[in-house]
């Protein structure tokens, strides 16, 4: 199939929706390559648990990634919560460290966690179970519908959520079933979403990784360091958010079989990138700064505007958020929703930052041809336990 430039323009080909895939480059906390630590170093690396901010936001993202939203059961109340946060802090900071929990029934695995993060989220149901709803952020909630939405119950919501990351598959696996079954009193699972990525230090310095459709995926990332105030919740903020982010998990399947009959050219027309090295259509470098209006001879956009980095770009300085993007390949599903993206994004206002985006994809996206969300959560990410704190502390302070 060749993609004919102004049957796009005329309408022929223009799918109305919007799937939030950041296709393009990643700033420096992401890309640096790191050194090439020796092979016990891999296993043997840790990441802190303690700080202002919970590890697994602005760390450099690691190779794997499980998520498992939880629903709370029947009678969880205020006190339940408490205890189920104090075992959660208890557990996460043995594993995080390379040591095994108290209850650990395979201790030995417990002792490779290979930079190894768990992240809390916690849904609304939360704060209502907690009898804090004074303190839950307007945002969190599920998102306004989208045209191109067909959301299914069992890849939405949920209470609370883990996000477990580490750069070998065993660590995930381990600290997520250790941290579920130290938890069957209080909830019970909800969905469990796996991802792989290029792991740091396997490709070269300056470019990102690649998504299943052979296209570098997360353009222009806030540097979390450098802009904070589009990730975090600063000192302006409530004291129960100083330190807080938000998180957003949507699963986006791909057509992966369609997008095969696509050509090249087709292709980087859809994204308004090169595949070779990621530039985008007016540039020659993956971090070019594309030029929206460059025209070609005939005067028409050298990026379409129905691209999709026309459609993703920012239109004002608070439309950025950082992505955390891992891809998927589940041979369990039906095979329209077998291969895609947990498409998973952290920042201070979902409302401001990230729907305008996702609503000008909605409208019109070439992309959406080929990607379909099936799934969407919003959670918040309370502030990381200082010492002798318990996650979500502030929650209940």
């Amino acid at each position: 199939m060749t993609v004919d430039r102004r049957t796009f323009l005329q309408g022929g080909a223009v799918a109305v929706g919007g799937a939030a895939l950041a296709l393009g480059g990643r700033t420096v906390w992401d890309h640096t390559v790191a050194p090439q630590p020796a092979d016990d170093a891999v296993g043997t690396a840790t990441e802190s648990f303690r700080g202002a901010r919970q590890a697994g936001v602005s760390t450099a993202p690691q190779a794997f990634a499980a998520w498992t939203a939880f629903d709370l059961l029947p009678g969880t109340d205020r006190d339940a919560l408490v205890r189920l946060m104090r075992i959660w802090t208890d557990d996460i900071e043995r594993l995080m460290g390379g040591r095994p929990p108290l209850a650990d029934t395979e201790p030995e695995l417990a002792t490779a966690p290979a930079r190894l993060t768990v992240t809390l989220g916690l849904g609304e149901g939360f704060f209502t179970a907690a009898g804090a709803e004074d303190r839950r952020p307007s945002w969190l909630a599920p998102l306004p519908d989208l045209a191109v939405d067909h959301l299914q119950e069992g890849w939405s919501g949920g209470d609370l959520v883990l996000q477990v990351a580490a750069d070998d598959l065993m660590a995930v696996t381990h600290a997520l079933r250790v941290l579920t079954k130290g938890a069957t009193t209080f909830v019970v699972p909800r969905w469990t979403q796996r991802g792989f990525r290029e792991a740091v230090g396997t490709r070269p310095s300056g470019t990102t990784m690649r998504n299943l459709m052979g296209q570098v995926d997360g353009t222009a990332n806030p540097d979390p360091v450098l802009q904070p105030d589009l990730v975090w919740f600063g000192s302006d903020a409530e004291p129960w958010l100083v330190g807080a982010t938000s998180m957003v998990v949507r699963r986006i399947a791909m057509d992966l079989d369609g997008w095969d009959k696509v050509d090249r050219t087709g292709r980087e027309f859809t994204i308004g990138r090169r595949l070779d090295n990621g530039a985008p259509l007016t540039g020659t470098d993956e971090h070019d700064a594309p030029d929206l209006t460059a025209t070609d001879a005939l005067g028409l956009p050298v990026i379409d505007t129905a691209a999709h980095i026309r459609r993703a770009a920012a239109s004002g300085p608070r439309e950025r958020f950082l992505r955390r993007p891992y891809s998927f390949d589940d041979p369990d599903q039906p095979a329209a929703e077998r291969s895609g993206l947990v498409f998973v994004t952290f920042q201070r206002d979902v409302v401001e930052q990230f729907l305008p985006v996702q609503r000008r994809l909605a409208e019109m996206d070439l992309l959406n041809q080929w990607t379909t969300p099936i799934g969407s959560a919003v959670f918040l990410v309370p502030p990381g336990p200082g010492p002798g704190e318990h996650l979500a502390q502030s929650i209940f302070a």
